[in-house]
């Protein structure tokens, strides 16, 4: 098993890597009924939280059926982060995580997500300061460096450590490749073959398949596995790569039933978190990825993203089961979005 302070995880978990605008509750849920062991919420603004925003207090919504679940907050102030893990803390989260490794302009241009990564000693306090703000076990998710010239992670992993962290997360890119090239897992390993560092390091970036994972668990040696794009509408990865490892078999694709079960699941889920309007509206994104592969799907996919009836979006959801039946989704690859494509440096 592996341990973060008091959170007991299987043996070589997957944890749902936390995603803005993507890894809300409903979302999360389903993801935790396919095999998700550790779950992140989008992160949270520490001045957001301060000055009580509706979108930053909303973000801090948990549904228990998530557990164990971690509050993952950023900000490049230390006592306003600080002031921000006091909030967390009362929310009683499992875990409270910082985000070092975000590397969208508008978050690094405010000294905070990745841009931590020009300032260690920054850095350092920053934890530090969160660490004596709360009673939850604080984790950091974080990238190798700024650019190829100050990759520094095993350097940043040993003072986080020190500074009190109880588990590491690493993106194995830097700042500066965004999500272009592939990540890079030999310092990753680097890290956790450290004799100096004790706690749990994660890798993350690039698993898009059940063979990689079991490929990457073997020759890196990581306590668990970070995924993130890969889930992207597509819960089901968490139990293909837990089979695989497991049995070193395949399983086949989810049917139509099965997608049509999870449509309707993230919908009731996010009409109970968000209200009928808005619940209804934030799902029109999901459909497309999750019924990818339907020959002739575009008028479907008309109605679903043009009502505002949830009634009427699960009666199209129940219409499919009948124009499809008989028809099997091929198992096809899974496509990793480029996260942040629009973002300049």
């Amino acid at each position: 098993m592996i341990k973060i302070e008091n959170i007991v995880l299987p043996d070589f978990p997957l944890l749902l890597a936390p995603m803005e605008d993507v890894s809300d509750p409903p979302f999360r849920v389903v993801c935790k009924d396919n095999g998700a062991d550790l779950l992140y919420t989008e992160f949270i603004s520490s001045e957001g939280l301060i000055n009580d925003t509706a979108k930053c207090r909303k973000r801090l919504d948990i549904f228990d059926e998530e557990r164990p679940v971690g509050i993952q907050i950023f900000g490049g102030d230390e006592g306003k982060l600080g002031m921000a893990a006091t909030i967390v803390d009362m929310i009683q989260p499992d875990l409270l995580d910082i985000n070092f490794g975000c590397p969208i302009k508008g978050i690094v241009s405010k000294g905070a997500g990745s841009g931590v990564l020009k300032d260690i000693d920054l850095m350092v306090r920053l934890t530090a300061a969160c660490v004596k703000a709360t009673n939850l076990p604080v984790t950091v998710k974080t990238r190798l460096g700024w650019d190829d010239d100050t990759k520094n992670i095993e350097e940043v992993a040993e003072r986080l450590q020190d500074a009190g962290i109880k588990a590491l997360a690493i993106h194995g890119r830097t700042r500066c490749q965004m999500y272009k090239g592939e990540a890079d897992w030999e310092l990753i390993a680097r890290v956790k073959n450290n004799p100096r560092i004790h706690i749990p390091v994660f890798g993350n970036g690039d698993i898009d398949s059940p063979q990689k994972a079991l490929e990457y668990k073997n020759r890196y040696g990581v306590d668990g596995i970070m995924i993130g794009r890969a889930a992207i509408g597509y819960p089901w990865i968490f139990r293909e790569v837990k089979h695989y490892i497991q049995t070193g078999e395949l399983l086949p694709a989810p049917t139509l039933a099965e997608r049509v079960d999870v449509c309707k699941k993230q919908l009731r889920k996010s009409l109970e978190w968000r209200g009928p309007e808005s619940g209804v509206y934030a799902m029109r994104r999901h459909y497309i990825s999750y019924l990818k592969g339907l020959p002739e799907f575009k008028e479907f996919r008309r109605r679903l993203v043009s009502t505002d009836d949830p009634l009427e979006v699960e009666a199209v959801l129940d219409e499919l089961l009948v124009a499809y039946k008989g028809f099997e989704i091929a198992q096809t690859p899974i496509e990793l979005i480029n996260y942040h494509e629009n973002c300049s440096l």
